[in-house]
């Protein structure tokens, strides 16, 4: 049954959503454009959803201003589960809470890993810390997803949970350096203490500990990916085709720091940045089509 036609007001909304995915240049955009167009809605929409948090936390405001910025969102969250959604990301939204029967908790858990670095900046959290913004920054966006993408099973919870965590060590591993420019360190205490590394951002690049740390941490993003290998062999192909593409782009990255023998890889130039959209642009055919 193909999905119903949208009204000129979601068709609007819509379009607005889409815009500012594909202006993100994420690797979500690629990943999702294969998708059905009424699950591409519901995810693009989830996307922008947490971008428009985590734009607060990353942007300019005071610190205050942020945490008032971030429970106005709270309860948009709250009226979006009361029927009540008044603005083109809600209204998307309150589609896909029907359809797909995404979880408030979630969104919740979201917003908590913004407000984690709004209250910041983040600085050498303790592995339990660490464990836990992951999964509200990351595990818990997939959470939203895999309803989405048609594998509502424990499985599905199960790669969500695991590729979250995979996804959120490559980035904090990615951004080591451009982190410490803005007094952030991702990096956990414990693993900083043990191999001798200042817990402070404005020092950190400058330790021969460094790579060590970080090699360890890559240790922990390669086991959450065998972790989620091992639970997609237990979902639908078909329907986790876009968490598969999100995986091998970020394992990419992944496999790139260890190839640099886990020292911060140097920040990306034009091109490399184009060379790396064609790549993200053949990985999403690769595995969308295969």
């Amino acid at each position: 049954m193909s999905a119903p036609a949208l009204s000129s007001s979601a068709e609007s909304d819509a379009e607005l959503i889409r815009a500012k995915v594909q202006g993100a240049g994420s690797s979500f955009y690629w990943a999702m454009r294969f998708m059905p167009q009424a699950r591409r809605e519901a995810l693009f929409a989830i996307y922008a959803f947490c971008r428009e948090v985590d734009d607060i936390a990353d942007g300019d405001a005071t610190r205050p201003e942020k945490i008032v910025a971030l429970d106005t969102w709270r309860q948009r969250v709250e009226e979006l589960y009361l029927g009540r959604a008044s603005d083109p990301i809600t209204r998307t939204l309150a589609q896909a809470v029907t359809a797909y029967g995404l979880r408030k908790k979630d969104f919740i858990a979201v917003i908590q890993g913004m407000e984690m670095d709004a209250r910041g900046p983040i600085v050498a959290p303790s592995l339990e810390e660490l464990d836990l913004y992951c999964d509200c920054v990351a595990a818990a966006v997939g959470r939203l997803c895999v309803p989405v993408f048609g594998e509502s099973t424990p499985a599905g919870e199960r790669v969500a949970d695991r590729l979250g965590r995979a996804l959120q060590l490559t980035n904090i591993l990615r951004d080591v350096e451009e982190d410490a420019g803005i007094g952030r360190l991702y990096l956990p205490a414990e693993l900083l203490a043990r191999e001798g590394v200042p817990a402070d951002p404005a020092r950190v690049m400058d330790s021969p500990g460094l790579p060590h740390v970080m090699e360890i941490v890559g240790g922990m993003a390669q086991g959450a990916y065998a972790d989620t290998d091992a639970a997609l062999a237990e979902c639908s192909k078909g329907a986790m085709r876009p968490a598969v593409i999100m995986m091998m782009v970020y394992r990419k990255n992944l496999d790139r720091l260890a190839a640099n023998r886990w020292r911060p890889l140097p920040p990306r130039t034009g091109l490399a940045r184009a060379r790396a959209n064609i790549e993200k642009l053949w990985i999403a055919v690769h595995y969308g089509l295969f």
